[in-house]
């Protein structure tokens, strides 16, 4: 007997059953505070998930503080930290031959903001470990240092991935060289690199004396601990510098021309002084000179903010600018970064990429975006 097409049930394809393969990437995370901290945990929460639908096994091998490190040969728990008991006396060395093992891929993440470990990156690169960092000190401190890394990347197989010095988690460095990788020219930077500043300027409507907006940024650990360090602009300065390096100029330090917020008086004062006088508010030598800025540029029709910027000719400079109401920049909100990169492409409308650019968990999330890329670029080559 013939049986009917409507009832006949439709074929249905069969699940795949076949585990992928399974990739093993090894991790040694120096620098376990805040953003390190942040980011072992989110390894610990991404792994099941890594290795169930990515085949990829990331195996955290050590932590290492400056005075101490926890290695898995000791401590199968040293991911969770508040679990490792078991520690021995930090050794940069013997904490990176530890991580590399014997074979495989290995990375080791730098979450600190040491000169030290930064002095080691060509060396490590050379070894074949791959390095991954949110350290702003080596991608904008001694020129030759950064010219050694690129040189030990080039001569080997290693990468170096150091997006989340740039905005944290925003994709800045990415998209700059995706730009100039794909044959774009690069016209000019401009941004707004600091949170802490990007939150200064936009609360700053002149309803209360600057210092105390300062205070309560400083309460709510948006600034740095010396918030003379946000206000000096330097911090920025390096993150310009990083983009300049990106985009091919030898830029350093010094050549970024950097106004400075901090009083002359302010300066020579002590750190505890400095948040003893902040304490009490009202700090003359800070609130004068930006009431008047601030009305001068209302008068104007403009607003203050804190711009970063880097023209055609390789020329830096950091400064606080009255800017039209009309500006991208005049409409930021809370600690939001932006960054404008103007190009041949983009020379009408410039690509701007914005978003929170600070805070432990953005950051962290951007080193281990890093982290996955390397992964990636791994099983390319396989």
């Amino acid at each position: 007997m013939d049986i009917p097409a409507s009832s006949v049930e439709p074929s249905r394809p069969r699940p795949r059953t076949a585990a992928l393969p399974t990739r093993t990437l090894a991790l040694g995370v120096i620098g376990p505070g805040r953003v390190g901290g942040a980011l072992l945990e989110q390894l610990r929460a991404a792994r099941t998930r890594l290795a169930t639908q990515l085949g990829l096994a990331l195996e955290l091998r050590g932590v290492a503080t400056r005075h101490r490190m926890w290695l898995d040969c000791d401590d199968p728990q040293l991911d969770r930290r508040a679990g490792a008991q078991t520690w021995r006396p930090a050794s940069l060395d013997a904490f990176a031959a530890h991580v590399r093992g014997l074979d495989g891929p290995a990375v080791l993440v730098d979450c600190s903001a040491s000169e030290a470990v930064a002095d080691r990156y060509a060396d490590w690169l050379c070894t074949g470990l791959h390095v991954v960092t949110p350290n702003k000190l080596a991608g904008s401190g001694p020129l030759p240092r950064w010219q050694a890394i690129r040189a030990a990347v080039a001569a080997g197989s290693s990468r170096w991935r150091h997006e989340a010095t740039v905005c944290a988690g925003l994709p800045v460095i990415q998209t700059l060289r995706d730009l100039l990788d794909t044959g774009d020219t690069l016209h000019a930077i401009d941004g707004m690199l600091s949170g802490t500043l990007a939150w200064l300027c936009s609360r700053h409507d002149g309803a209360q004396p600057f210092s105390m907006l300062l205070r309560e940024a400083h309460a709510q650990g948006y600034t740095e601990p010396d918030p003379r360090e946000d206000l000096s602009g330097t911090d920025v300065a390096r993150k310009l510098v990083i983009l300049a390096r990106e985009a091919g100029w030898s830029l350093s330090l010094e050549d970024v021309e950097v106004e400075s917020l901090v009083p002359p008086a302010l300066a020579a004062l002590s750190t505890d002084a400095f948040l003893d006088r902040l304490g009490q508010g009202g700090l003359a030598g800070l609130d004068i000179p930006l009431a008047e800025r601030l009305a001068r540029a209302r008068a104007a029709g403009c607003r203050l903010r804190h711009v970063a910027s880097l023209d055609t000719h390789g020329r830096a400079r950091v400064r606080l600018e009255a800017l039209p109401a009309h500006h991208p920049f005049a409409h930021s909100r809370l600690t939001d970064n932006i960054v404008q990169l103007r190009s041949a492409r983009y020379c009408d409308n410039p690509l701007i990429v914005q978003g929170p650019g600070a805070g432990p968990q953005v950051t962290a999330a951007g080193v281990f975006a890093d982290v996955l890329r390397i992964a990636e670029a791994q099983e390319a080559r396989a």
